[in-house]
């Protein structure tokens, strides 16, 4: 009985008062627990009873109220609070064998002496090579507490005989930022993939560091970045807003509307900015987005966001388990709430909310601004130039970038599929590192010079064809271009960083050219100023 009543005692702290129909409900809930744990037919798992419990309440709420047990929640919070303790690299697995793609900078991999291209074949003794084992059980055996040791057996080319190493794990840094570099003269370009602990300081290092580059406009990528943690996305905004400018507003039920407002002391409140969205910019992203739009701080580029306007309070349970309740609903200056509809219960909620970018698609939306349709009563006002936006279901951008579907082809979407595009790259530069870091002594020569030629390409049609994937000409020319464009991107990402995958990637990524020609053609100030 006692594992119930713990969760139950809590209510209070955070319900107050209850009406004795609310009492009264709680007391049956705990009566039918105590009748199933001490009269069913059966022993019954009663950690599990008050799970699925936990989850059918929550069911029945919003898409966003959830349960997580103790270990999902070690697992979900690693990317939010910034880092997690193991060996430090980044590794692929190539036929069975893990590959170390990079070692993390001043890591411990690092410290010891492990190089990009080894080949780790066994853990403490346990061989990990060719024999089936997933990555998932690998990460364990790699990951452990600060200071704890790990005896790793490594495989190098050019090597005779296996090298042994020890390892004395760390704290591993997780960032935020993906990229952050100069994509034209003047022009800075910084992509945040997550809002986590770490993104203001990170943030403003890189925005530190590009103004001494000379960057007087930027470009904010926040593509795919589904959100994260609302202090981070308040931060970030800072950067951009004037004092006591309001950045979001939150208010619930039970929760009193709360306001955050800018500082006024940002490194970035000048200078034009563009902010990148999609369908996968969510929560925390809609925040800053919705926040320089409804300030006609700057302009919105790409297709409508994906509309989560809800706040959640993470609610600890004894064992480690946690709710993330939804209590509030966030607004934007303007006073929109950008939460797109929700219906339903349970399982069919769940599948109609999920259902929500594939009917965009369906609809035409993604490739037509004008399919796009809001109500009247969905209309706001900006605050400086009483410019026309629309709450009720994520931010629309004041320019629309429909999704390519030019370049793409079953072919393409079978080779990434499979793994022949990320498993070519590996063997490429597996076999001929220390050629190209010989030949390109830095990223810009090798941006300049390096192209994929007919032989790589014959390698990856000899691996498609080896994974049996049907062949078809004229698919395989239409995504040729892209194909060759990420085949180097990755090879760059491999041998230096994220940043420079994006430097490669984002030279056919229709949104970023498209803030580029806004930026250069006079659009911006048509939007921002009238003029």
């Amino acid at each position: 009985m006692k594992k119930i009543i713990l969760p139950l005692l809590l209510l209070p702290c955070f319900l107050g008062t209850q009406a004795q129909t609310n009492r009264n409900a709680l007391r049956k809930l705990q009566m039918a627990e105590f009748a199933i744990s001490r009269l069913y037919v059966d022993t019954v798992n009663e950690d599990r009873l008050v799970e699925h419990a936990i989850i059918g309440m929550l069911e029945q709420l919003d898409p966003h109220s959830t349960y997580n047990n103790a270990e999902e929640v070690k697992a979900m919070n690693e990317p939010l609070q910034g880092g997690f303790e193991g060996i430090g690299i980044q590794f692929q697995m190539i036929e069975d064998t893990l590959l170390v793609i990079q070692p993390v900078s001043g890591g411990p991999s690092e410290r010891v002496g492990i190089l990009a291209g080894d080949r780790i074949t066994a853990v403490n003794d346990t061989a990990i090579a060719g024999v089936k084992m997933s990555t998932e059980d690998i990460m364990k055996r790699l990951r452990g507490p600060k200071n704890s040791k790990v005896n790793l057996t490594i495989v190098r080319r050019g090597v005779t005989g296996p090298l042994a190493f020890t390892v004395k794990r760390d704290k591993i840094p997780i960032y935020s930022l993906d990229a952050a570099y100069m994509i034209q003269p003047h022009t800075g370009y910084i992509r945040v993939n997550r809002f986590a602990a770490t993104t203001g300081k990170e943030f403003t290092e890189a925005l530190a560091r590009l103004q001494q580059e000379g960057m007087k406009d930027l470009i904010l990528d926040l593509q795919g970045n589904g959100g994260g943690y609302l202090n981070a996305a308040i931060d970030l905004a800072n950067e951009f807003l004037g004092q006591k400018e309001l950045i979001v507003y939150t208010e619930g039920r039970a929760a009193r509307r709360s306001d955050f407002s800018a500082k006024g002391n940002g490194r970035f409140r000048q200078g034009r900015l563009v902010v990148l969205v999609d369908e996968y910019s969510a929560s925390a992203s809609e925040i800053v987005t919705g926040a320089i739009q409804d300030w006609d701080r700057g302009v919105v580029v790409g297709r409508r966001t994906f509309g989560k306007g809800l706040v959640q309070r993470p609610i600890d349970l004894p064992d480690g388990s946690m709710i993330r309740l939804t209590i509030a609903r966030y607004y934007t200056p303007a006073g929109r709430c950008i939460q797109k509809p929700y219906s339903g219960k349970g399982d069919d909620m769940q599948e109609q909310y999920a259902k929500d970018l594939l009917n965009r698609f369906k609809h035409g939306e993604l490739m037509h601004a004008d399919s796009i349709h809001f109500p009247d009563s969905l209309k706001y006002k900006t605050k400086r130039l009483q410019r026309t936006v629309y709450g009720g279901g994520g931010i629309m951008p004041d320019f629309f970038v429909p999704i390519d579907t030019t370049r793409y082809s079953d072919y393409h979407r079978d080779l990434v599929a499979r793994g022949v595009v990320i498993r070519s790259t590996t063997g490429y530069i597996e076999r001929h590192r220390t050629e190209l870091k010989k030949k390109y002594k830095n990223f810009e020569s090798f941006n300049k010079k390096f192209e994929i030629d007919d032989d790589f390409m014959a390698d990856v049609r000899a691996m498609a064809d080896k994974e049996k994937i049907k062949f078809d000409q004229a698919q395989y020319e239409r995504s040729l271009p892209l194909i060759k464009t990420q085949l180097k991107a990755l090879i760059a990402r491999d041998l230096w960083d994220m940043s420079e995958y994006f430097q490669v990637m984002n030279t056919t990524n229709e949104s970023v050219q498209q803030a580029l020609r806004v930026l250069g053609e006079g659009a911006y100030e048509k939007t921002i100023t009238g003029r």
